[in-house]
């Protein structure tokens, strides 16, 4: 919207409204590849090539991983960036066609459905199957977790895939366009495979896991203020989501992520709910420090139902903002 003009505006509505109806609907994900699928398959294509552990020293492998980062994101811009004005110069057909694609980079619908299936067998004291299901959407080991558990891990994976999957995304594209908007899901998507401080990717992976946290640094601070600040009536029997914002600030800090920290805590603070917290990673407990610690932990299926009311109207709100932003451009 800011380097292509006011009617690009009109694509970044477009895109925001489909994802919005549609989001990712099987029936075209079975027939052709995802976008993010094909992004996977090249990070690992590069990463056979390039990461060596065991030979490679710690300068070596960073300087590698960078290589895999710096190729993906040039031919991710360089793509985005021509395929963008050659679609656009076909007019409405084009513009339509560029809203899809980058309607399939925003998981707004998506998102919803993933938590709301964890809600569901948990509202039928059907714990297995919220485990089940939470093991679609968390990189934790959901074996061994409780009602409670299955539900924050639930609420939590809605803060940050609020963040990182819909607020970031959008927030490229609004700024850089097609090319902005695949050159971040690149990143997130490497962040994703190869970001992991395990033997394997520990240095390859070091670039994509810091441009992560620099992509996402503004992304996650706005959507800690449309959580904090979207108008939404809210069962918070303690008062504690109304406490200073000093002690909010803490627990952002106190996460393990330099983002994650800040729409997590905001949820927690609107529901009075205590997140994060010990946690199992292949089969060994990681003692992580609770968010809002002073919050309810005895979570169920109607706090997940909460947070999704809360989520909803954060994206009424974000997309005001958008169809603000588009008529000043339009003007």
């Amino acid at each position: 919207m800011i380097l292509f003009g006011g009617l690009f505006a009109v694509t970044v509505l477009m895109a925001v409204i489909l994802d919005a109806i549609f989001g990712e609907p099987d029936w075209l994900w079975r027939r052709l590849p995802h976008p993010v699928v094909l992004f996977g398959k090249a990070i690992s294509v590069l990463e056979k090539w390039l990461n060596r552990p065991a030979v490679q020293s710690a300068l070596t492998g960073r300087l590698a991983g960078t290589l895999s980062v710096a190729i993906l994101l040039l031919f991710g811009a360089a793509g985005g960036y021509f395929l963008q004005l050659w679609l656009m110069s076909f007019g409405f057909v084009g513009w339509l066609i560029v809203a899809l694609l980058a309607s399939s980079l925003i998981a707004q619908r998506s998102l919803y459905e993933h938590v709301q299936h964890v809600a569901e067998p948990l509202a039928r004291f059907d714990l297995e199957g919220g485990r089940q299901a939470v093991s679609m959407i968390v990189g934790r080991d959901t074996r061994k977790l409780d009602e409670a558990g299955v539900a924050r891990a639930a609420i939590e994976s809605l803060a940050e895939n609020y963040s990182d999957g819909i607020v970031a995304p959008l927030f490229w594209l609004v700024f850089l366009g097609l090319p902005g908007i695949i050159c971040y899901k690149i990143v997130n998507t490497a962040d994703s495979m190869i970001g992991h401080r395990n033997e394997r990717y520990l240095y390859f992976g070091w670039a994509a896991a810091r441009l992560d946290d620099l992509l996402n640094l503004v992304p996650a601070r706005l959507t800690m203020i449309l959580l904090l600040f979207s108008p939404v009536s809210l069962y918070a029997p303690d008062g504690h989501a109304r406490q200073s914002w000093r002690s909010f600030l803490a627990d952002a800090r106190r996460h393990r992520s330099p983002n994650a920290g800040w729409p997590e805590g905001a949820m927690a603070r609107r529901l009075n709910i205590a997140l994060s917290g010990p946690r199992y990673y292949e089969g060994e407990l990681v003692d992580e420090p609770f968010v809002n610690d002073g919050g309810k932990r005895a979570l169920g299926a109607n706090d997940i139902q909460m947070a999704l009311r809360l989520y909803l109207r954060a994206c009424q709100i974000q997309f005001l903002v958008v169809s603000v932003l588009a008529a000043v451009a339009l003007i």
